[in-house]
């Protein structure tokens, strides 16, 4: 195994510069992956953009990136569930174990877990191997690619939301924001059985994916009142609301989208931290308000739906760059929202 790999570390805001770093060492019940892709989430294209997310600041050299698939490499003496050469999706937060909340099942709501390039971690995947715990390692189907085991981690969030909000068959259910989150969070729900999806965008092309991968109804916000068209499709209003956008307006809008006495799911960060609510219609109509937080226990279950055709997971990705392109990759993904729906950087230049 080569002791160096090279790595794109963010030593100023929108720089990237390639360096050396030592491949990570591979303890007892861990494996080293050689990674194949990496997407570019919403949270790694904030922070090469504007350093900081919400109260949280980048003040020292960070590699972003957490949404890896590739190869295992190398294994820990104690790890008999995987070996080298499996094709791996990586679940990428390491929680404690062993606080009230892991203990509950709740991982996802560990205080210290490790998740990559979430501040104040500043180890990312944007490099050629990370080592990682061998249970949050899982292998991939024979039919499911490592671009497609890299596209887990959102559609991990996606499906998440859908559960946490208790849809369920034959009920509706309308989308704010269209883009990767968006989209995944739609997938979940036709996976679910929830056929009724409305999504509002005002970016066609997101709208254009959304209706190619099953959206009964889009609505492009910029050409009309949103508002006014969801209660108009939906016959007064959706069963179950997502906002994944975490844009002030949608989430203002969100509420009278909604069905009375129906289920508000929140999903997308501000980058202030804030955005008003439109709470007294909340109150009077009695509507229930659930949030998420990543995801928790849903890798399995994704990687078999994925496999069986059921979560057509690859029509996500729209642009993969080259790690030799990473810079020109996070710029574009930045500077072209009307035109990329996921940008994955492709880290083995073999990969298929």
């Amino acid at each position: 195994m080569p002791k160096k790999m090279k790595a794109a570390v963010m030593n100023t805001t929108g720089k990237l510069d390639f360096e050396m770093i030592d491949v990570p060492e591979v303890k007892d019940n861990c494996v080293l992956v050689k990674l194949d892709y990496v997407g570019v989430c919403g949270s790694d294209s904030h922070l090469f953009e504007h350093g900081f997310i919400g109260e949280s600041v980048v003040t020292e050299p960070m590699v972003l990136g957490h949404e890896p698939g590739g190869v295992v490499a190398a294994v820990g003496k104690n790890v008999t569930s995987l070996k080298p050469g499996d094709r791996v999706a990586v679940e990428p937060g390491v929680p404690c174990w062993e606080c009230d909340f892991c203990k509950q099942g709740k991982y996802n709501l560990c205080p210290n877990v490790y998740f990559y390039a979430s501040l104040p971690v500043t180890e990312g995947c944007f490099a050629e191997y990370i080592a990682h715990p061998a249970n949050l390692c899982y292998k991939l189907p024979d039919n499911v690619s490592t671009l497609e085991g890299a596209l887990m981690e959102p559609l991990a969030v996606g499906f998440h939301a859908a559960r946490q909000s208790g849809a369920f068959v034959g009920s509706s259910a309308v989308i704010l924001g269209s883009g990767c989150i968006g989209l995944v969070t739609m997938l979940s729900l036709l996976s679910m059985g929830v056929k009724d999806i409305t999504v509002v965008d005002v970016m066609q092309n997101r709208l254009d994916k959304a209706l190619e991968l099953g959206a009964a109804h889009v609505v492009n916000a910029s050409e009309c009142d949103p508002v006014a068209k969801v209660i108009e499709l939906t016959g007064g209003g959706a069963d179950f609301s997502f906002e994944t956008a975490g844009n002030a307006t949608t989430l203002f809008q969100i509420a009278k989208m909604t069905k009375r006495g129906g289920t508000i799911t929140l999903v997308g960060y501000t980058s202030s931290g804030k955005a008003e609510l439109n709470v007294n219609w909340i109150i009077d109509n009695e509507m229930s308000i659930k949030t998420v937080f990543r995801y928790r226990n849903h890798y399995p279950t994704i990687i078999k739906a994925v496999s069986d055709g059921i979560i057509p997971l690859k029509k996500i990705a729209s642009d993969i760059f080259e790690f030799s392109d990473i810079q020109k990759g996070m710029e574009y993904a930045i500077h072209n929202k009307n035109a990329v729906t996921k940008a994955v950087i492709r880290i083995n230049p073999d990969a298929e």
